[in-house]
Parts: C-alpha cells; sequence; structure tokens
C-alpha cells in the first residue's frame, strides 16, 4: 500500500473567463456609453440658461427671469415663426444675450404699416395679444430677408429693441444660440413652458 506524502498542498485550479462574464461586462460598458451619451445631450440641449434682461419681452418673459434653451434644436431645423429665441446681436460675444420673438422668415418680405406687421404685403393676423407698434424703425420701408435671416420683434412691442432697430437689425441663423423653450419661475412670471405663437 503506497503511503500518501504528507504536507500543503499549493495547487489552485486554473480560472477560465465565461462567455456570460464576458456578455455581462458588455452590458454594462453598453448602458454606461448610454448614459455618458445622454447626460451629453442633455446638457448640451438644455444645460444652458441665460437671464432676461429689461421688459422687452413682458408678459412672457420678466426682466430677471432665467430662460433655459435648446441649443441643439436648430442644428436638426431651423427657427419657425412665433419661436422665441436666444441670440448675440451681429454674433458679437461682448454683447449680452437678447431673447426675442421670430416674426419674418427667410426669402419674406417684412414691414410695419400703421403699427402691424406684414409679410409678403399680407397683414399677420396676431389678434389682441400685441399693442400696435409705435415705431416701425426700419421696418417702415420693406425689408426682404435672404437666406438663413430672420426678423424678430419683443412681445412688448413699444418697449423693445429687436430687429426694428438698426442696432439690433436683422438676424443671421449663426447668430442663433438656441430657442428658449423653459423658464423659471418669479413673482411677475410662473415657470413653464414658452408658448410659441403664429
Amino acid at each position: 500500500m503506497a503511503r500518501r506524502k504528507k504536507g500543503l498542498s499549493f495547487y489552485q485550479k486554473k480560472k477560465t473567463i465565461s462567455r456570460s462574464l464576458i456578455a455581462e461586462i458588455a452590458s454594462w460598458l453598453f448602458i454606461i456609453a448610454i448614459a455618458v451619451f445622454l447626460a451629453f445631450v442633455i446638457v448640451f440641449t438644455v444645460g444652458r440658461y441665460t437671464t432676461v434682461i429689461g421688459d422687452s419681452m413682458n408678459p412672457t418673459l420678466a426682466n430677471g427671469q432665467k430662460v433655459l434653451m435648446n441649443r441643439f434644436l436648430y442644428m436638426l431645423s431651423s427657427p419657425d415663426r412665433g419661436d422665441v429665441i436666444v441670440f448675440l446681436p451681429h454674433g458679437n460675444e461682448n454683447y449680452h444675450y437678447y431673447t426675442k420673438r421670430v416674426v419674418g422668415l427667410p426669402g419674406e418680405s417684412v414691414q410695419i404699416i400703421d403699427g402691424k406687421l406684414y409679410i409678403d404685403g399680407a397683414l399677420l393676423e396676431e389678434g389682441d395679444v400685441f399693442d400696435l407698434m409705435e415705431e416701425a424703425g426700419i421696418a417702415s420701408a420693406p425689408i426682404s430677408l435672404g437666406e438663413n435671416e430672420y426678423f424678430v420683434l419683443g412681445d412688448n412691442r413699444n418697449n423693445s429693441e429687436d430687429s426694428r432697430s438698426a442696432d439690433i437689425g436683422i438676424v443671421m441663423k449663426n447668430w442663433i444660440i438656441g430657442k428658449a423653450w423653459f423658464k423659471i419661475g418669479t413673482e411677475d412670471s410662473p415657470a413653464g413652458f414658452i408658448p410659441a405663437m403664429d
């Protein structure tokens, strides 16, 4: 009868990586990649905000109100009439952000006659939402908008520096930072989505 040698054995079973472990690691990496991508999209689209300066957008937006903007939207599409946009006049980064409503689109002719807005010679029906404009500014004569050019007005039409002013003028698409889509509440203006108006 053979005797076993007494003593310690340091033999260890060789570990193998199974397919199920690889699949689980891959699924976790995929979930992490999706989470990072979604975080990037959220920060890029709504992670930037501006503060409204002045009363030009009353009653929609109040002076000092914070507005979240969607910067991604206009990379895929163009502003529509009635959108509230955030832009830098003349693309100059030394200006503060302006927040105004788009009323004139590329290829259209804009004019203000007797305080009312005309697009391509036809009165733009805006109902009683906005006051008659006391000053037509540069829009007292027809203004033809070229490709990627927009005409913007403040909702507080008689207290707004907008496209009627030669200092602001026509807004180029590449000056637009994004669409103002949500406002943080204040005493004068509750929180909520910013309505587009046709």
